[in-house]
Protein backbone atom coordinates (compact mmCIF):
# COMPACT_ATOMS: atom_id res chain seq x y z
CA UNK A 1 0.00 0.00 0.00
CA UNK A 2 1.31 3.62 -0.28
CA UNK A 3 -0.22 4.91 2.80
CA UNK A 4 -2.93 7.25 0.98
CA UNK A 5 -5.43 4.39 1.99
CA UNK A 6 -7.28 5.35 -1.28
CA UNK A 7 -7.44 8.80 -1.02
CA UNK A 8 -6.22 11.24 -3.43
CA UNK A 9 -2.57 12.13 -3.76
CA UNK A 10 -2.84 15.84 -2.16
CA UNK A 11 0.23 16.95 -4.07
CA UNK A 12 -0.91 16.27 -7.97
CA UNK A 13 -3.10 19.36 -8.37
CA UNK A 14 0.09 21.72 -8.05
CA UNK A 15 0.74 23.99 -10.64
CA UNK A 16 3.81 22.50 -13.14
CA UNK A 17 4.87 26.27 -13.63
CA UNK A 18 4.37 25.67 -17.45
CA UNK A 19 6.50 22.47 -17.96
CA UNK A 20 4.65 19.01 -18.06
CA UNK A 21 5.87 15.20 -17.56
CA UNK A 22 6.05 12.86 -20.53
CA UNK A 23 6.73 9.09 -19.70
CA UNK A 24 8.45 6.98 -21.55
CA UNK A 25 7.27 3.59 -22.13
CA UNK A 26 9.18 0.54 -23.55
CA UNK A 27 9.02 -3.05 -23.87
CA UNK A 28 11.57 -5.02 -21.40
CA UNK A 29 14.25 -8.11 -22.53
CA UNK A 30 11.79 -10.67 -21.67
CA UNK A 31 9.37 -9.05 -24.52
CA UNK A 32 6.46 -8.95 -22.25
CA UNK A 33 7.14 -6.80 -19.64
CA UNK A 34 6.76 -3.07 -20.11
CA UNK A 35 9.13 -0.33 -18.33
CA UNK A 36 8.63 3.79 -18.28
CA UNK A 37 10.26 7.08 -16.53
CA UNK A 38 9.47 10.37 -16.74
CA UNK A 39 11.28 13.20 -18.25
CA UNK A 40 10.23 16.66 -17.80
CA UNK A 41 9.34 19.28 -21.28
CA UNK A 42 9.51 22.44 -21.56
CA UNK A 43 6.67 23.07 -23.42
CA UNK A 44 3.99 20.48 -24.64
CA UNK A 45 3.63 18.48 -27.61
CA UNK A 46 2.17 15.05 -28.88
CA UNK A 47 4.36 15.18 -31.71
CA UNK A 48 6.95 12.09 -30.92
CA UNK A 49 9.25 13.70 -33.06
CA UNK A 50 9.56 17.01 -31.03
CA UNK A 51 10.16 14.86 -28.24
CA UNK A 52 14.43 13.80 -27.40
CA UNK A 53 15.77 10.80 -27.50
CA UNK A 54 16.79 9.31 -24.03
CA UNK A 55 18.42 6.08 -22.28
CA UNK A 56 18.07 3.91 -19.82
CA UNK A 57 19.77 1.25 -17.85
CA UNK A 58 19.58 -2.03 -20.42
CA UNK A 59 21.36 -4.35 -17.81
CA UNK A 60 18.26 -4.06 -15.51
CA UNK A 61 15.94 -4.76 -17.85
CA UNK A 62 17.63 -7.81 -19.40
CA UNK A 63 18.73 -5.86 -22.87
CA UNK A 64 22.61 -5.38 -21.78
CA UNK A 65 25.49 -5.84 -19.72
CA UNK A 66 26.31 -3.79 -17.08
CA UNK A 67 29.61 -2.86 -18.49
CA UNK A 68 28.10 -1.29 -21.83
CA UNK A 69 24.47 -0.73 -20.48
CA UNK A 70 23.07 2.34 -22.14
CA UNK A 71 20.07 1.26 -24.23
CA UNK A 72 18.47 4.22 -25.94
CA UNK A 73 14.55 4.88 -26.57
CA UNK A 74 13.35 6.76 -29.19
CA UNK A 75 9.37 7.83 -29.02
CA UNK A 76 6.86 6.53 -31.48
CA UNK A 77 3.79 7.42 -30.51
CA UNK A 78 2.23 9.98 -27.87
CA UNK A 79 -0.96 9.60 -25.84
CA UNK A 80 -2.75 11.59 -23.38
CA UNK A 81 -1.89 10.83 -19.35
CA UNK A 82 -5.24 9.74 -17.75
CA UNK A 83 -3.05 10.12 -14.53
CA UNK A 84 -1.55 13.12 -14.83
CA UNK A 85 -3.75 14.77 -17.03
CA UNK A 86 -3.76 18.35 -18.23
CA UNK A 87 -1.02 18.75 -21.15
CA UNK A 88 1.02 15.38 -20.03
CA UNK A 89 1.70 12.83 -21.93
CA UNK A 90 2.32 9.03 -22.06
CA UNK A 91 4.88 7.80 -24.85
CA UNK A 92 5.57 5.01 -26.66
CA UNK A 93 9.03 4.30 -27.16
CA UNK A 94 11.38 1.95 -29.24
CA UNK A 95 14.24 0.39 -28.14
CA UNK A 96 18.05 1.29 -30.21
CA UNK A 97 21.66 0.13 -29.13
CA UNK A 98 24.53 2.11 -28.09
CA UNK A 99 25.40 2.85 -31.95
CA UNK A 100 21.79 3.63 -32.49
CA UNK A 101 20.98 0.83 -34.16
CA UNK A 102 17.80 -1.16 -33.80
CA UNK A 103 18.04 -3.51 -30.67
CA UNK A 104 17.68 -7.49 -30.99
CA UNK A 105 14.70 -6.89 -28.24
CA UNK A 106 12.85 -3.70 -30.80
CA UNK A 107 10.14 -5.89 -32.52
CA UNK A 108 8.68 -2.90 -33.56
CA UNK A 109 11.02 -1.31 -36.42
CA UNK A 110 10.13 -4.59 -38.58
CA UNK A 111 6.72 -4.64 -37.95
CA UNK A 112 6.65 -0.56 -39.14
CA UNK A 113 9.22 -1.11 -42.23
CA UNK A 114 6.85 -4.24 -42.87
CA UNK A 115 3.44 -2.21 -43.45
CA UNK A 116 5.20 0.44 -45.15
CA UNK A 117 5.53 -1.82 -47.92
CA UNK A 118 2.08 -2.85 -48.08
CA UNK A 119 0.10 0.28 -46.75
CA UNK A 120 -1.82 0.26 -50.26
CA UNK A 121 -3.40 -2.64 -49.42
CA UNK A 122 -4.88 -1.06 -45.58
CA UNK A 123 -4.12 -3.63 -43.40
CA UNK A 124 -6.63 -3.40 -40.46
CA UNK A 125 -6.29 -5.14 -37.21
CA UNK A 126 -8.37 -5.61 -34.37
CA UNK A 127 -6.94 -7.31 -31.00
CA UNK A 128 -9.36 -9.10 -28.47
CA UNK A 129 -6.99 -8.80 -25.07
CA UNK A 130 -8.11 -11.21 -22.59
CA UNK A 131 -6.33 -11.00 -18.91
CA UNK A 132 -6.92 -12.45 -15.72
CA UNK A 133 -6.97 -10.36 -12.25
CA UNK A 134 -5.17 -11.83 -9.57
CA UNK A 135 -4.79 -10.01 -5.85
CA UNK A 136 -1.79 -8.44 -4.62
CA UNK A 137 0.08 -11.41 -4.05
CA UNK A 138 0.07 -12.36 -7.76
CA UNK A 139 -0.93 -15.67 -7.38
CA UNK A 140 -4.39 -16.10 -6.00
CA UNK A 141 -7.23 -14.91 -8.44
CA UNK A 142 -9.28 -11.95 -7.05
CA UNK A 143 -12.33 -12.34 -5.85
CA UNK A 144 -12.21 -16.30 -5.73
CA UNK A 145 -12.73 -18.05 -2.30
CA UNK A 146 -10.22 -18.23 -0.18
CA UNK A 147 -10.07 -21.77 0.46
CA UNK A 148 -10.94 -23.78 -3.06
CA UNK A 149 -12.73 -22.91 -6.35
CA UNK A 150 -15.47 -20.66 -7.50
CA UNK A 151 -18.55 -22.80 -9.08
CA UNK A 152 -17.52 -24.14 -12.44
CA UNK A 153 -17.84 -22.16 -15.47
CA UNK A 154 -20.83 -20.90 -17.42
CA UNK A 155 -22.88 -18.17 -15.43
CA UNK A 156 -19.74 -15.33 -15.43
CA UNK A 157 -19.55 -14.35 -19.26
CA UNK A 158 -20.63 -11.47 -19.68
CA UNK A 159 -22.68 -10.86 -16.48
CA UNK A 160 -23.84 -8.79 -13.49
CA UNK A 161 -24.32 -9.70 -9.75
CA UNK A 162 -21.55 -10.02 -6.92
CA UNK A 163 -21.66 -13.33 -6.92
CA UNK A 164 -20.57 -13.44 -10.77
CA UNK A 165 -18.57 -10.22 -11.48
CA UNK A 166 -15.18 -9.12 -9.74
CA UNK A 167 -13.54 -6.45 -10.59
CA UNK A 168 -15.82 -4.32 -12.54
CA UNK A 169 -14.04 -1.03 -11.04
CA UNK A 170 -10.99 -1.79 -12.55
CA UNK A 171 -12.18 -2.50 -15.51
CA UNK A 172 -14.07 0.96 -16.02
CA UNK A 173 -11.60 2.72 -14.73
CA UNK A 174 -9.66 1.01 -17.37
CA UNK A 175 -11.83 1.59 -20.35
CA UNK A 176 -12.32 5.74 -19.48
CA UNK A 177 -8.95 6.02 -19.32
CA UNK A 178 -7.87 4.40 -22.40
CA UNK A 179 -10.81 7.00 -24.43
CA UNK A 180 -8.99 9.67 -22.79
CA UNK A 181 -5.40 9.13 -23.61
CA UNK A 182 -6.54 8.60 -27.00
CA UNK A 183 -6.52 4.48 -27.37
CA UNK A 184 -9.22 3.03 -30.00
CA UNK A 185 -10.69 1.32 -27.44
CA UNK A 186 -13.14 -0.53 -28.89
CA UNK A 187 -15.22 -2.53 -26.23
CA UNK A 188 -15.36 -4.95 -22.64
CA UNK A 189 -16.60 -7.51 -21.61
CA UNK A 190 -16.51 -9.92 -18.67
CA UNK A 191 -14.90 -13.54 -19.64
CA UNK A 192 -15.83 -17.16 -18.78
CA UNK A 193 -13.54 -17.81 -15.87
CA UNK A 194 -14.00 -15.59 -12.99
CA UNK A 195 -12.05 -12.70 -12.66
CA UNK A 196 -11.35 -13.07 -16.43
CA UNK A 197 -12.23 -10.29 -18.66
CA UNK A 198 -11.67 -9.03 -22.77
CA UNK A 199 -11.15 -5.72 -23.83
CA UNK A 200 -10.90 -4.94 -27.48
CA UNK A 201 -8.83 -2.40 -29.34
CA UNK A 202 -9.68 -1.20 -33.26
CA UNK A 203 -9.57 -1.02 -36.10
CA UNK A 204 -6.39 0.34 -36.31
CA UNK A 205 -4.28 0.38 -39.22
CA UNK A 206 -0.68 -0.84 -39.75
CA UNK A 207 1.77 0.04 -36.81
CA UNK A 208 -0.84 1.20 -34.69
CA UNK A 209 -2.43 -1.23 -33.38
CA UNK A 210 1.04 -2.63 -31.64
CA UNK A 211 1.25 1.74 -30.73
CA UNK A 212 -2.30 1.52 -29.38
CA UNK A 213 -2.19 -2.79 -27.28
CA UNK A 214 0.91 -2.18 -25.52
CA UNK A 215 -0.06 1.48 -24.55
CA UNK A 216 -3.20 -0.17 -22.84
CA UNK A 217 -1.36 -2.97 -20.98
CA UNK A 218 0.29 -0.37 -19.46
CA UNK A 219 -2.61 2.03 -18.48
CA UNK A 220 -4.73 -1.31 -17.65
CA UNK A 221 -2.01 -2.35 -14.93
CA UNK A 222 -1.10 1.34 -13.95
CA UNK A 223 -4.74 1.76 -13.25
CA UNK A 224 -4.54 -1.58 -11.57
CA UNK A 225 -2.11 -0.16 -9.17
CA UNK A 226 -4.64 1.94 -7.38
CA UNK A 227 -6.66 -1.38 -6.90
CA UNK A 228 -3.87 -3.19 -5.27
CA UNK A 229 -4.74 -6.00 -7.67
CA UNK A 230 -1.97 -7.62 -10.16
CA UNK A 231 -2.77 -8.05 -14.41
CA UNK A 232 -1.98 -11.61 -15.22
CA UNK A 233 -1.75 -11.70 -19.44
CA UNK A 234 -0.89 -15.60 -19.19
CA UNK A 235 -2.36 -17.83 -21.20
CA UNK A 236 -3.27 -20.29 -19.03
CA UNK A 237 -3.11 -18.88 -15.65
CA UNK A 238 -5.44 -21.56 -14.03
CA UNK A 239 -4.87 -25.62 -14.82
CA UNK A 240 -7.60 -27.55 -15.16
CA UNK A 241 -11.16 -26.97 -16.80
CA UNK A 242 -11.01 -23.11 -17.29
CA UNK A 243 -10.40 -21.07 -20.18
CA UNK A 244 -7.20 -19.84 -20.91
CA UNK A 245 -6.26 -16.24 -22.51
CA UNK A 246 -6.12 -15.14 -25.72
CA UNK A 247 -5.13 -12.30 -28.06
CA UNK A 248 -7.47 -13.24 -30.86
CA UNK A 249 -6.11 -10.80 -33.73
CA UNK A 250 -9.24 -9.87 -36.93
CA UNK A 251 -7.71 -8.95 -39.98
CA UNK A 252 -8.30 -7.42 -43.07
CA UNK A 253 -7.37 -5.52 -46.25
CA UNK A 254 -8.58 -3.15 -48.21
CA UNK A 255 -9.93 -5.87 -51.23
CA UNK A 256 -11.37 -8.39 -48.27
CA UNK A 257 -13.92 -5.11 -47.03
CA UNK A 258 -14.79 -4.64 -50.82
CA UNK A 259 -17.44 -6.32 -53.06
CA UNK A 260 -16.73 -10.04 -53.77
CA UNK A 261 -13.92 -9.93 -50.44
CA UNK A 262 -14.50 -13.60 -48.96
CA UNK A 263 -12.16 -14.69 -51.83
CA UNK A 264 -9.45 -12.85 -50.79
CA UNK A 265 -10.03 -14.19 -47.07
CA UNK A 266 -10.02 -17.62 -48.24
CA UNK A 267 -6.90 -16.67 -49.88
CA UNK A 268 -4.87 -15.56 -46.99
CA UNK A 269 -6.09 -18.05 -44.60
CA UNK A 270 -4.60 -21.04 -47.29
CA UNK A 271 -1.69 -18.95 -47.03
CA UNK A 272 -1.83 -18.65 -42.94
CA UNK A 273 -2.21 -22.66 -43.21
CA UNK A 274 0.85 -23.16 -45.05
CA UNK A 275 3.01 -20.83 -42.28
CA UNK A 276 1.12 -22.22 -39.67
CA UNK A 277 4.19 -23.51 -37.53
CA UNK A 278 6.26 -20.13 -37.95
CA UNK A 279 3.01 -18.40 -36.71
CA UNK A 280 2.77 -20.33 -33.60
CA UNK A 281 6.25 -20.00 -33.27
CA UNK A 282 5.38 -15.76 -33.02
CA UNK A 283 2.12 -16.31 -31.30
CA UNK A 284 3.61 -15.98 -27.89
CA UNK A 285 7.45 -14.36 -26.31
CA UNK A 286 8.59 -18.34 -25.75
CA UNK A 287 8.43 -19.31 -29.58
CA UNK A 288 5.11 -21.48 -28.70
CA UNK A 289 5.91 -23.15 -25.46
CA UNK A 290 3.23 -20.86 -23.43
CA UNK A 291 0.39 -21.34 -25.95
CA UNK A 292 0.95 -24.95 -25.51
CA UNK A 293 -0.68 -25.26 -22.06
CA UNK A 294 -3.40 -23.16 -23.96
CA UNK A 295 -4.14 -24.15 -27.28
CA UNK A 296 -5.42 -27.78 -26.10
CA UNK A 297 -8.23 -28.38 -28.59
CA UNK A 298 -10.24 -27.77 -24.99
CA UNK A 299 -11.89 -24.37 -23.96
CA UNK A 300 -12.61 -22.78 -27.12
CA UNK A 301 -9.23 -23.78 -28.60
CA UNK A 302 -7.82 -25.62 -31.73
CA UNK A 303 -5.35 -28.10 -31.04
CA UNK A 304 -1.72 -25.91 -31.34
CA UNK A 305 -0.69 -28.89 -33.85
CA UNK A 306 -3.19 -28.73 -36.48
CA UNK A 307 -4.98 -25.68 -38.42
CA UNK A 308 -8.24 -25.52 -39.40
CA UNK A 309 -10.78 -22.81 -40.04
CA UNK A 310 -14.73 -22.26 -40.59
CA UNK A 311 -17.41 -19.90 -40.18
CA UNK A 312 -18.48 -19.01 -36.59
CA UNK A 313 -16.39 -21.55 -35.37
CA UNK A 314 -14.71 -20.84 -32.11
CA UNK A 315 -12.81 -24.27 -31.78
CA UNK A 316 -10.84 -23.67 -35.53
CA UNK A 317 -7.80 -21.72 -35.32
CA UNK A 318 -9.29 -19.32 -37.77
CA UNK A 319 -13.07 -18.20 -37.50
CA UNK A 320 -14.81 -16.43 -40.33
CA UNK A 321 -17.93 -14.82 -38.36
CA UNK A 322 -21.08 -15.59 -39.38
CA UNK A 323 -21.87 -11.85 -40.74
CA UNK A 324 -18.98 -12.11 -42.92
CA UNK A 325 -19.91 -15.19 -44.67
CA UNK A 326 -23.64 -13.74 -45.10
CA UNK A 327 -22.62 -10.27 -46.44
CA UNK A 328 -19.29 -12.09 -49.28
CA UNK A 329 -17.37 -9.32 -47.18
CA UNK A 330 -14.78 -7.86 -44.09
CA UNK A 331 -12.88 -9.56 -42.14
CA UNK A 332 -11.44 -12.72 -40.35
CA UNK A 333 -10.11 -13.69 -36.84
CA UNK A 334 -7.18 -15.52 -35.79
CA UNK A 335 -7.48 -17.15 -32.19
CA UNK A 336 -3.85 -18.83 -32.06
CA UNK A 337 -2.29 -15.80 -30.34
CA UNK A 338 -1.78 -16.03 -26.76
CA UNK A 339 -2.74 -13.14 -24.28
CA UNK A 340 0.90 -12.32 -23.68
CA UNK A 341 1.72 -12.15 -27.04
CA UNK A 342 3.85 -8.74 -28.85
CA UNK A 343 1.57 -7.14 -31.24
CA UNK A 344 4.09 -6.06 -33.23
CA UNK A 345 5.20 -9.58 -33.75
CA UNK A 346 1.79 -11.12 -34.16
CA UNK A 347 0.91 -8.57 -36.80
CA UNK A 348 4.46 -8.86 -38.29
CA UNK A 349 3.93 -12.32 -39.38
CA UNK A 350 0.31 -12.16 -40.31
CA UNK A 351 1.17 -9.44 -43.08
CA UNK A 352 4.68 -10.87 -44.09
CA UNK A 353 2.23 -14.14 -45.17
CA UNK A 354 -0.66 -12.63 -46.60
CA UNK A 355 0.37 -9.65 -48.30
CA UNK A 356 4.08 -9.96 -48.65
CA UNK A 357 4.10 -13.83 -49.42
CA UNK A 358 7.27 -14.30 -47.05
Amino acid sequence: MDGLDGQINPFMDLDQMGKCQAYYIWIDGSGQGLRGKTKTLLQPTMNPDDLPVWNFDGSSTGQSLGENSDIYIKPVACFRDPFRRGENILVMCETLDHEGNVHPTNKRRSCYENMEKCKDLHPWFGIEQEYTMFDYTGRHPYGWPANGYPGPQGPYYCAVGSNRVKGRKIVEAHYRACLYAGIKIAGSNAEVMPSQWEYQVGPCEGIEMGDHLWVSRWILQRIAEEFNVVISFDPKPIPGDWNGAGCHTNISTLPMREEGGLEHIYEAIKLMGEKHVEHIMDYDPTGGEDNKRRLTGLHETASIDKFNYGVAHRGASIRIPRQVAADGYGYFEDRRPSSNADPYVVTDRIIRTICLSE
